[in-house]
């Protein structure tokens, strides 16, 4: 069963400032997950993930149960350990946006 992708308010916003390669990259990106979500590099957990394209990546994670990712974050390397440490920190408010779509 493909997966269905779901964006927080922060990555809508920041996909909206993206340089368009970059937002062609997450798009081609969208359609990989939607087949498979396990492509990307675990963080820590197996359903945290990130997908790198130059310098930056992109952060998601995966609902096995329900067949949903939610791409929670974009950002670059030196903004990497800060993005980690807040998607694990709020990760029971991540779970309730996507039990709420």
């Amino acid at each position: 069963m493909p997966y269905q992708i779901y964006e927080t308010e922060t990555f809508s916003k920041l996909y909206g400032a993206m340089e368009k390669v970059e937002q062609e990259w997450v798009d081609k990106i969208k359609q990989q997950l939607i087949e498979n979500p396990q492509t990307g590099k675990p963080l820590i957990f197996d359903w945290f993930r990130e997908k790198k394209f130059g310098d930056k990546r992109m952060y998601y994670l995966i609902y096995k149960g329900v067949s949903k990712i939610l791409l929670a974050s974009f950002g670059s390397k030196k903004d990497q350990q800060k993005i980690i440490d807040h998607v694990i920190e709020n990760k029971e408010r991540y779970r309730k946006i996507i039990e709420s779509v």
